[in-house]
């Protein structure tokens, strides 16, 4: 009995010595097999294809939280008040008073006036004498010629004047020369009242000079041209 199991023991050696060298063995042809067939038979790479095309956009996205309100910021300086004036253009205004060889010899007092209808309060008047002026004496003298308004010299900004001054002369020469000579003279008056308004030339003395021989518009045509104008535009 004992040597029966001893035979079958080294049998059972022998069959599981001979199936693990063959085991071994397959596994190395396996394994050659494949090194074989990865050395010799792979295939050269080919050119890129053609890129593929976009794809379609995606959905949107969850609406993200709000933010955190904003400070206040600092407080600006405070405008200016403007008010807008809407007005009718601006239409000429003016007139022109003439007259033919006043031939007034007065020295002191009004010589002519011409009436105006002023539109506006917020104007000014431009006024404008030409004509033909004289003063002789015998000794120095001076006389003044100079625009009213309704009764009253120009205040803003100053009268509108004219003066012709003569020295008392030399031996040599005769002071009592007498020359008419045409003259103009002309300015703005700000401040007069819209309305009629009573434009007129006079003749006077120059602060305390004597007044001499005065002569207005002598064998020629005298006038006075009145014009409206607004003070900005």
């Amino acid at each position: 009995m004992g040597q029966l199991k001893t035979q079958v023991f080294i049998i059972s050696c022998l069959i599981f010595t001979c199936y693990g060298a063959e085991k071994f063995k397959n596994r190395g042809l396996r394994q050659k097999d494949g090194e074989h067939v990865e050395r010799y038979s792979s295939c050269l790479q080919g050119p890129a294809g053609t890129p593929g095309r976009d794809g379609n956009s995606g959905v949107n996205g969850i609406p993200g939280t709000p933010g955190i309100p904003g400070r206040d910021g600092a407080k600006g300086e405070k405008g200016e008040c403007v008010t807008e004036r809407f007005e009718e253009p601006w239409k000429p205004n003016y007139k022109q008073c003439a007259w033919n060889a006043l031939n007034y010899g007065i020295d002191l007092g009004k010589l002519t006036e011409c009436t105006f209808t002023k539109r506006y309060a917020d104007s000014a008047l431009r006024v404008i004498f030409s004509g033909s002026l004289r003063l002789k004496c015998k000794t120095a003298c001076c006389q003044r010629w100079y625009f009213t308004f309704n009764g009253a010299e120009c205040s803003s900004p100053l009268p509108i004047e004219s003066i012709i001054y003569l020295d008392q002369g030399s031996p040599e020469f005769n002071s009592t020369i007498n020359i008419h000579r045409t003259t103009s003279f002309e300015g703005l008056c700000e401040g007069v009242r819209k309305g009629l308004v009573d434009v007129a030339i006079w003749v006077g003395t120059c602060g305390d000079y004597p007044h001499g021989d005065a002569s207005t518009g002598w064998n020629s045509v005298s006038r006075v041209i009145i014009e409206e104008l607004p003070l900005s535009i």
